[in-house]
């Protein structure tokens, strides 16, 4: 029974860890499927390579208001498919062989295989030529998540897709069922209708993408419906095959209905995969969502166990995985001297059309957390770049407090919400005022930014407390 220093399971951001620091230690990586984790190979790459894609199919119908005669005159999917994961690919494959058959890791053992913990600090490994058990002193739990599935009766034989597998199809479908509507099923939802694919969304509540500020899920819910068929305050009564496809029943407002469409989707969100590795076997606490319970250094109940990223964060986003990675890689480095996660500032960006960014509290959220704010908007539409697009629906809206100007939460839809809103984390994550963010600084004109400068200046902030 081989024992290491470190075993890290996951090479997703818990890849990352190793460098060359780590060039005494005895480790092993225990990997279930493709090197790279979901964001590289799932989830956030190649999705946004399909959506810039998406964008540039979809450009030719918004041109015509800009006095813009365009047409789209096709969309060659095996091309777009291959070209994404014609890049994807072969860095995950790269990323196995570098730590299987490079010199720099000959102090690391490579698992292929599923790993599940038997005892305290013991996993047992399934390989292919057999089972492996290991122990080590530490252990990094960076294993993800996966797609969960709803308990729709029929659905496991209708065939139908997840994030994990409807990139890959072989031709795009005429039409497409989206069930979900969380960012998954808003973003596959723009790629497959930009694509010219008929898109019906079921939505079991009133908005799609409910988690946003109630503005933005409102209008990002309007602006949907007119270009898919959005069907809420829906619940899925059943799954089954049709001569074409695959048909969902319904029950809504207005009684018991059928959608039909070629291709199925199922996006009503994901699960961390900590019963995938049975973490309860070696001590380690787990929340009623299934996520691993850590601290703020990341370490689990188990002295020398650590978790990161989406098996152990709400939050589920890559960039959080990628920061909590390099907490644990301090800590293990030096345990004598730990640093906590900075959990204050968690941004987050839903790439559909248009896009979406937001930073800190919503105002439900900060209503019900007692937190004093004032709030301001401002419309693309108000700016002279908004005038350029001609964008009429788009807007900005951010909460602070009234008396330091501190803000607290930042929303944004509309074109490049995900580039525009930095500014903003910056200004939350370093201290800077609604009042010296507006007014310290020149914003050029006229461009994108002026959205937020306008915005921090028609917020309604108390005078400020002249010293006596």
């Amino acid at each position: 029974m081989p024992h290491y220093d470190l075993v890290i399971v996951g090479t997703g951001s818990g890849n990352s860890i190793l460098d060359p620091r780590f060039a005494d230690w005895k480790v092993a990586i225990v990997e279930k499927g493709v090197f790279g984790g979901t964001c590289l190979n799932v989830g956030c790459i190649p999705t946004k390579m399909f959506v810039h894609t998406a964008d540039m199919a979809a450009a030719p119908a918004a041109s015509a208001r800009l006095g813009v005669d365009a047409e789209l005159r096709g969309v060659r999917w095996r091309e777009v498919r291959d070209r994404i994961f014609g890049r994807i690919d072969p860095i995950a494959e790269g990323g196995r062989e570098y730590r299987m058959r490079h010199a720099d890791n000959a102090n690391v053992t490579v698992y292929q295989g599923e790993g599940r913990f038997t005892g305290r600090k013991e996993m047992s490994v399934s390989l292919a030529e057999g089972t492996e058990t290991v122990t080590a002193d530490r252990f990094v739990l960076a294993a993800g998540g996966r797609p969960t599935l709803p308990a729709v009766p029929g659905l496991a034989e209708v065939g139908y897709h997840t994030s994990d597998t409807v990139m890959r199809i072989e031709e795009l479908p005429a039409s497409a069922i989206v069930l979900g509507s969380g960012f998954v099923a808003a973003e596959l939802a723009h790629v497959f209708a930009s694509f010219g694919v008929e898109v019906t969304m079921i939505a079991r509540s009133g908005a799609l993408l409910r988690a946003e500020d109630e503005d933005v899920s409102s209008r990002f819910t309007e602006l949907a419906a007119n270009r898919f068929d959005v069907r809420l305050n829906r619940d899925t009564l059943a799954a089954r095959r049709t001569e074409g496809g695959v048909a969902l029943d319904l029950n809504g407002p207005t009684g018991q209905e059928t959608v039909e469409g070629d291709l199925l989707l199922v996006a009503t969100g994901r699960r961390p995969n900590s019963d995938l590795l049975d973490v309860a076997a070696t001590g380690v606490s787990t929340a009623a969502t299934g996520h691993v319970l850590v601290d703020e250094y990341q370490t689990t109940a188990v002295e020398g166990i650590y978790a990161l990223g989406d098996l152990s964060s709400p939050h589920e986003l890559k960039h959080v995985a990628n920061h909590e990675a390099r907490v644990v890689q301090h800590n293990l480095l030096h345990p004598d001297e730990r640093v906590a996660a900075d959990h204050r500032f968690v941004p987050h960006a839903v790439f559909s059309s248009p896009q979406i960014a937001s930073v800190g509290l919503t105002e439900r959220q900060a209503i019900a957390r007692g937190v004093r704010y004032v709030t301001a908007t401002q419309d693309y539409a108000g700016i002279a770049y908004g005038w350029a697009m001609e964008d009429t629906s788009g807007f900005a809206k951010l909460l602070a407090d009234p008396v330091t100007g501190q803000l607290v939460g930042a929303h944004i839809i509309g074109p490049q919400a995900s580039t525009l809103i930095q500014p903003v984390i910056q200004a939350m994550s370093f201290g800077l005022d609604a009042r010296d963010m507006a007014r310290g600084q020149y914003w050029i004109h006229p461009a994108m930014p002026e959205l937020l400068e306008n915005a921090l200046l028609n917020l309604p902030l108390d005078p400020p407390t002249e010293m006596p």
